[in-house]
């Protein structure tokens, strides 16, 4: 079996020291028969800039890494992720999301505010994930008349997974790692994670899964 490694800096900013040792450590675990990848991770259009990104590869040129052509530009593979939406769609595992960061706060904090034996039931109901509440699912909730009319209406949304129907519609996942062999992946302890927004095509999540 061929080891295929891969750096996927986001052009944000500049090459750093912790970058570079991520580079050199994924060309060398690639092995002399090995595969050693390139992904520019620039979906983010508000922060990614075209200058650090012609940079980044100046730079890990200058470090004596040399990796497969063409590199992988996520912004030029939007099809690829809109094909990806469309068959989770297909499968009826995405919804609309209309809840802002905000919004979400604001329910987490209505919870925790509540009186007490009430507050510890309504936390209680919200789903917890390795880095603490999880989305409470607000939305996926919504009757569907009412769901359509906010989409009519134009308001702003996100399409969130229906994670733990995915990873029963997926079945038993693995991933491996080195010197341990297989491990058990259990995506939905991470609630249900949003793919793309009305105004952005994909997410970090979508992207590098398909990547």
């Amino acid at each position: 079996m061929t080891d295929v490694t891969r750096f996927a800096p986001s052009p944000s900013g500049y090459l750093h020291l912790g970058h570079a040792l991520s580079a050199l450590f994924a060309a060398r675990s690639a092995g002399a028969g090995g595969r050693f990848l390139l992904r520019i991770e620039d979906i983010d259009v508000g922060r990614c800039r075209p200058e650090y990104a012609q940079a980044i590869v100046e730079d890990l040129a200058w470090l004596g890494l040399a990796w497969e052509e063409p590199v992988r530009r996520q912004s030029a593979y939007m099809a690829d992720y809109k094909a990806a939406l469309d068959k989770l769609a297909g499968l009826d595992l995405l919804y609309p999301c209309f809840c802002t960061r905000k919004d979400i706060e604001a329910e987490m904090a209505a919870a925790a505010s509540a009186p007490h034996d009430l507050a510890s039931h309504a936390l209680h109901d919200i789903p917890t994930g390795p880095d603490g509440h999880l989305y409470p699912g607000t939305c996926r909730a919504l009757r569907p008349k009412e769901r359509k009319d906010r989409l009519a209406a134009g308001e702003p949304y996100a399409l969130r997974l229906k994670t733990d129907v995915a990873a029963a519609h997926a079945g038993p996942l693995v991933w491996i790692e080195r010197g341990e062999g297989e491990q058990p992946a259990t995506p939905e302890i991470f609630g249900d994670v949003v793919l793309a927004r009305k105004d952005t095509p994909t997410s970090y999540h979508l992207a590098v899964t398909v990547d």
